[in-house]
């Protein structure tokens, strides 16, 4: 295969995007995918170019084709100035915060926020002199009444991955520019394929790669893509804080996002379907999907977003307890555990009621998350009738 111009490269589809970046067959001896490149010691030819690290490659944390590979290709498809790998999700968020954060600084972070995070928040930043607000997710440019003289950072997640508020990412991101602080975005619900933050204003988009672009359940993986103000600050805090993804597992990385316009395509697709048959079910007080018309948040969806994740909740008039688990163990074709971004359909019992500060969340019912996998659609809906029959 020759080469593709940046040019050529801008011009294709995404999904042929996907199946050709990162890829450069010419230095893998003319295979297809960049191969796992397994290595720590990266030998010099010599004395002179071992003290002027005049190699390509220096160490292996510090980088290898394998590497090269996946961040290029998600580079190209964030349309950021560079990508650093985490081992996980979570660790992508905390590196994003630290690499922008220091000691008497204040940020912003939206209620709704990914649990772990607020975690984060809340213990090591707060043990190293970071205060953390949290803010209603649907403030939208009324969060410039919260900034102060110190605020650095805005964190937001659209929707939250819980209660799945949207958020006007543009208005957010561009008050914290007018106000000089830094926005990053836990954007693991939409991925670049249907919502590129920094075309919005975001500075630093975070996704969990452990969800879609692995798509397969076993790999666990973070990535931080950066627009040039952040960039340099980004790498050198990952670099300085050793942090590393082996290369077998971005090597599935990389064969995972090969697919995922079309895994997220036909998972989207039969989510909606899945979302609009629980609203008509007598059974369910309301569906929190973005795709919906009846969502508060579709309009900033449909404004902003070019397609849906598999992800969503719904909130069970009120039941006993008891009942909600006869439910859950009765959808038998849907796994419990928690993550999502995968082949398979889960459920899981979630409530949010007992960690929100900024807002008071009150679904009105026991909520439930949702994700649908690459199963039929109408295995997925006697599955849940059923489930809906062991509730009754």
């Amino acid at each position: 295969m020759s080469k593709i111009s940046k040019e050529e490269y801008a011009g294709l589809g995404i999904s042929t995007r996907l199946a050709v970046g990162g890829r450069n067959p010419d230095e893998s001896f003319g295979f297809v995918s960049t191969p796992p490149y397994r290595g720590s010691t990266v030998l010099y030819p010599s004395a002179e170019a071992c003290m002027k690290h005049q190699n390509r490659y220096t160490y292996g944390r510090r980088g290898n084709p394998t590497m090269d590979s996946l961040t290029s290709l998600w580079s190209e498809l964030e349309g950021a100035k560079g990508t650093v790998v985490c081992p996980s999700g979570a660790a992508a968020c905390t590196v994003a915060l630290l690499s922008v954060l220091k000691a008497g600084d204040h940020l912003l972070v939206t209620d709704s926020v990914y649990r772990p995070t607020r975690n984060f928040c809340d213990n090591i930043l707060k043990r190293y002199g970071v205060e953390t607000s949290y803010y209603d997710p649907t403030i939208g440019a009324g969060i410039t009444a919260l900034f102060r003289p110190n605020t650095r950072a805005v964190f937001t997640e659209s929707p939250g991955s819980h209660t799945f508020e949207m958020q006007d990412i543009p208005a957010i991101a561009a008050a914290a520019k007018a106000h000089g602080a830094f926005t990053l975005m836990d954007n693991t619900w939409a991925t670049p394929l249907y919502f590129r933050p920094l075309d919005h204003g975001v500075d630093i988009s975070i996704n969990a790669a452990t969800k879609y672009p692995s798509g397969h359940s076993d790999v666990l993986a973070g990535l931080i893509a950066a627009n040039e103000r952040v960039w340099p600050m980004v790498r050198d805090t990952h670099g300085d804080l050793g942090i590393f993804l082996g290369s077998d597992d971005i090597f599935l990385l990389l064969r995972g996002i090969r697919t995922m316009e079309l895994r997220m395509r036909e998972q989207s697709a039969s989510a909606l379907r899945i979302a609009q048959w629980l609203e008509r079910r007598p059974e369910v007080l309301r569906v929190m999907h973005p795709a919906l018309p009846s969502d508060p948040g579709h309009a900033l969806f449909k404004r902003d977003f070019t397609g849906a994740a598999s992800l969503f909740g719904f909130v069970l008039k009120p039941v006993a307890r008891e009942k909600v688990m006869a439910f859950l163990d009765a959808a038998t074709l849907f796994g419990m555990g928690y993550s999502w971004g995968g082949f398979e359909s889960l459920l899981i019992p979630v409530d949010a009621t007992d960690y929100r500060t900024a807002t008071v969340y009150n679904p009105g019912g026991p909520s439930v998350r949702i994700q649908i996998g690459l199963e039929k659609t109408e295995d997925l809906i006697a599955n849940l009738e059923q489930a809906f029959a062991a509730l009754a």
